[in-house]
C-alpha cells in the first residue's frame, strides 16, 4: 500500500462508483443555466440555487470573472449545451476582492519567492462594478445566440443568500 498524495480521494471514489447515480445523464444543461462563480469552497452552486447534476453548467474561478476563457466557454455552452441563461454569482469577504494585483505578486514572491509580477490575477476592486463589467462582457459578445440573458448576483457565504444585483 502507498502513501500518496491523492489515496484519500481515490479511496473515497470507490465508494462514490458504488452509488453512481449520473450514467446516462445527457450532457447539455437541462434547466438551460450557466453559472460562473468563484472558486471558493464555501460555494456550493447546485444546492444554493436548488438546482441538481445535470441542470447547469458550472465554470469556477478565483474572483467569478468572465475572462477570456470564461466567455470561450460560455460560447460553447450556449452553442451546443442549451445554456441560455448565465448568472454571474461574486460572493461576500472574497480573498479577490480585499486586494491589488501588486499585493497579491508581492505576497506570492514574499512565500515562495517566485515572481508572478507578469501575471494578470483579476483582482476585484469594487464587486459591484466588476459584477456589472463583467456581464456586460457577456451581453455584448458578438458570439452569443440571441436572447442569452445574463446577470450578476452577489452571494453572502455567512447567511446563504443570492442577491441579484441590479
Amino acid at each position: 500500500m502507498s502513501d500518496g498524495p491523492f489515496d484519500d480521494v481515490l479511496s473515497a471514489n470507490v465508494d462514490y462508483v458504488t452509488e453512481f447515480g449520473l450514467r446516462g445523464l445527457p450532457p447539455v444543461a437541462g434547466r438551460g443555466i450557466g453559472i460562473v462563480t468563484c472558486m471558493d469552497s464555501r460555494i456550493e452552486p447546485l444546492e444554493m440555487l436548488g438546482l441538481a447534476p445535470g441542470d447547469a453548467k458550472i465554470l469556477r474561478n478565483a474572483g467569478a470573472r468572465v475572462t477570456d476563457d470564461v466567455l470561450r466557454t460560455l460560447i460553447l455552452a450556449t452553442h451546443l449545451l442549451e445554456v441560455r441563461r448565465v448568472m454571474v454569482i461574486a460572493h461576500t469577504r472574497c480573498r479577490m476582492s480585499s486586494a491589488t494585483d501588486e499585493e497579491v505578486s508581492e505576497e506570492i514572491q514574499a512565500g515562495s519567492g517566485i515572481d508572478v509580477r507578469s501575471l494578470d490575477f483579476h483582482m476585484v476592486g469594487d464587486q459591484t462594478a466588476t459584477l456589472r463589467r463583467d456581464v456586460q462582457r457577456i451581453t455584448s459578445s458578438p458570439f452569443l445566440p440571441p436572447g442569452v440573458v445574463a446577470a450578476g448576483f452577489l452571494y453572502d457565504v455567512d447567511t446563504g443568500k443570492v442577491s441579484e444585483i441590479p
